[in-house]
């Protein structure tokens, strides 16, 4: 089972965590620190593979880190051993293959500022700490379904805010100005 996703730029910097098992802020927090720690001292011509003898080795005896550096991010996956370290390796191959092609050429700004996208193909991936989907080519058909329902959403309530505007239009204003009555001399000057 996959325990957590997290990935953090050069610096440290968490871009995205989700935990499939149950940790209060604390420990995420350092559990994201201690992976940060271990993940980026390693020299880039070792295994993407090492036992974890942190926060999840008090809970969980067999948790590994599998991990892939792409440019300024390490996308990381915490595992228990039911899970094959080249099945993972690969599953992080897909993931970042698909957001590539979905943000053209990713890079860690995509990831802050489309969070929301960024979850969504994610759970397409993995729901629950198992893994659902590795074809790219059916995430990317989910994800434009989902692009099309969000325009034609966008299309209705743009729609409803133009009919709006043009009834706004369409009232004769000088009829309806005859018709309030003057506020008395008091509330005139009064300021908010």
């Amino acid at each position: 089972m996959i325990q957590a996703i997290l990935v953090f730029n050069n610096h440290g910097r968490p871009r995205i965590s989700k935990f499939y098992t149950y940790f209060n802020e604390d420990q995420q927090q350092q559990i994201i620190k201690e992976t940060f720690q271990l993940v980026s001292k390693r020299e880039d011509t070792v295994c993407n593979f090492l036992e974890y003898p942190g926060t999840f080795h008090e809970i969980s005896a067999d948790c590994k880190l599998i991990y892939r550096h792409y440019a300024t991010l390490y996308f990381v996956f915490c595992v228990d051993s039911s899970e094959s370290e080249l099945g993972i390796l690969d599953l992080i191959q897909v993931f970042v293959e698909t957001l590539d092609k979905c943000f053209e050429n990713v890079c860690e700004l995509d990831l802050i500022f489309h969070a929301d996208s960024v979850h969504y193909i994610l759970n397409e991936l993995v729901m629950g700490g198992m893994v659902l989907q590795t074809n790219m080519n059916e995430i990317l058909a989910r994800i434009e379904d989902q692009n099309k329902l969000q325009k034609a959403e966008a299309g209705i309530s743009t729609t409803s805010a133009s009919r709006a505007v043009s009834a706004m239009k369409s009232i004769n204003l000088p009829q309806i100005k005859d018709k309030v009555l003057d506020f008395p001399d008091k509330f005139r000057d009064f300021k908010f």
